[in-house]
């Protein structure tokens, strides 16, 4: 459910919001109340609020970048090599991605996490912890209404460690490395070129 109200505010997910909030009713504490919040928040909201809202939240903030890997290597050629684990991952489990969205969008690994591999999605989540956490930071500083899906999101994994504190600590301080190559090459590059034709995850994380 996270990962589907993390994508794009469009017509199909903004029609699922009754079912969604039924769902998210009978959740445990403290995720449900927290789905339930942002469901009841999201219903009173125009339309192109909502849509206005989720650009300026994610688009035009880059320390609110919902792809994962860009945290650690920024637009590195260390991020494309992420990127292709991260296919191969998909791969690995039967998945494979239209050329809609890159492989590391949160919205992505929760679906995967949620419809394809639960055991090798959930590894994913854990290693990238320390950005999830970090992103439910930037965006409770930011008074922002998504926050409310990472701290749902964050009540199904376990505590951080020390470690993880650490890396969180790091990440915010240090931010994501400066550009070296881009990610052009890989974008052209065979070995990345995006897969089609899987059920599970086409269509999500995708953008308008």
């Amino acid at each position: 459910m996270v990962g589907l109200l993390l994508d794009y505010p469009g017509d199909a997910t903004l029609s699922l919001l009754p079912e969604l909030r039924s769902r998210a009713a009978v959740l445990p504490a403290p995720a449900g109340p927290a789905l339930v919040l942002f469901l009841d928040d999201t219903a009173r909201r125009p339309t192109g609020d909502l849509a206005a809202h989720y650009v300026e939240t994610f688009d035009l903030r880059r320390r609110n970048c919902l792809h994962l890997t860009y945290f650690a290597h920024g637009d590195t050629r260390a991020r494309g090599m992420a990127l292709l684990r991260l296919k191969h991952a998909y791969r690995a489990a039967g998945a494979e991605m239209g050329d809609h969205e890159l492989p590391d969008h949160l919205s992505v690994v929760l679906e995967f996490a949620a419809a394809i591999d639960q055991s090798a999605g959930r590894r994913l989540l854990l290693e990238y912890r320390p950005v999830l956490e970090l992103l439910r930071r930037s965006l409770a500083d930011d008074g922002s209404r998504y926050a409310l899906l990472f701290e749902a999101l964050a009540a199904t994994l376990p505590e951080l460690s020390p470690a993880d504190l650490r890396r969180v600590a790091q990440l915010a301080k240090a931010g994501p490395p400066s550009e070296e190559v881009g990610l052009e090459p890989f974008a052209v590059d065979p070995a990345l070129d995006a897969l089609s034709g899987a059920p599970g995850l086409e269509g999500v994380g995708g953008r308008r």
